[in-house]
């Protein structure tokens, strides 16, 4: 009798260990890792917290996607020329030193200050240890952001990175001019048809004249006319891009969807008789559902 109740005992006792055994794999997972509790439950809510996710517009991040703008030179002296350099650190944290040829170049370079004056678009050049530098003068103290606009060789997807600089000095802010439909460039008459949309189609159509006449724009970069947004307060970059098929003339339409309401400052460059001119624009965006 107490030989029975003793081999009772024990297997219930290999009954509760077994139990607990199976009890902390299934808690532990395999290989002895903690296993998601209700799964089913975690992927309905990481589906439903991806649909939610914003993406931020470009060049308000530093690093996006493992790349980082690292900049060699960080204080600017108003009024003098100065070699601006910088590198694209990879996901491995060295130089990258492969991109890919975008709109005639591998990287554009915009600069301007934080109160979206002074702008600037320079395309400077790579060393072979993957080092980019560029002659920058800028006129003015202030605050002042740098835009590098690439895409890396191993990555399909654009990426424009944004790193503040400083440049001493007595800062005096200029007010954002008022927004207009038509502005002047070193003689030439621009006009702009169409607001920017926030969460919507649009298209703006910019024209140039001079004395009265239509031009005809000649390439540049690859396109009739580059038109990038920044968007006041934060200062988001938008390439907008020229509408497939355009031709020859006076005219580029642009795509003018924008990530949010607001006012933006548009800088159009555009080519005529050989040389670069750069038309700028304040507007503000018709109603419309905003993102981010």
């Amino acid at each position: 009798m107490k030989t029975s109740l003793r081999l009772t005992a024990y297997a219930m006792g290999l009954i509760v260990v077994f139990a607990g055994a199976a009890g902390a794999g299934r808690a532990l997972g395999p290989q002895g890792k903690p296993a998601p509790a209700h799964t089913e439950a975690h992927a309905g809510a990481g589906e439903h917290a991806g649909h939610e996710a914003t993406v931020l517009p470009a060049g308000l991040q530093v690093t996006e996607a493992g790349y980082t703008l690292s900049p060699l030179t960080t204080l600017l002296m108003p009024g003098k020329t100065q070699a601006f350099a910088f590198r694209i650190l990879g996901p491995d944290g060295k130089s990258v030193t492969q991109f890919t040829d975008v709109h005639g170049t591998e990287l554009h370079l915009v600069v301007v200050r934080q109160d979206m004056s002074g702008y600037q678009h320079l395309h400077p050049v790579r060393a072979a240890d993957g080092t980019w530098s560029a002659p920058l003068t800028v006129r003015e103290p202030g605050a002042y952001r740098a835009f590098a606009d690439f895409t890396p060789r191993a990555r399909a997807e654009n990426l424009v990175l944004g790193v503040d600089l400083t440049a001493p000095g007595d800062y005096q802010p200029h007010l954002l001019p008022k927004p207009s439909w038509e502005t002047t460039a070193d003689g030439y008459t621009v006009t702009r048809g169409g607001e920017p949309q926030a969460g919507a189609d649009a298209w703006m159509t910019v024209s140039v004249s001079r004395g009265g006449q239509p031009v005809t724009l000649e390439p540049y970069l690859g396109s009739f006319g580059h038109l990038v947004a920044l968007r006041q307060g934060d200062l988001a970059y938008l390439h907008l891009h020229p509408q497939d098929g355009t031709t020859a003339g006076p005219d580029v339409t642009v795509d003018a969807a924008v990530p949010s309401a607001g006012a933006y400052r548009l800088f159009f460059e555009f080519r005529h008789d050989g040389k670069v001119h750069l038309a700028e624009f304040t507007a503000t965006t018709g109603a419309g559902h905003t993102h981010n």
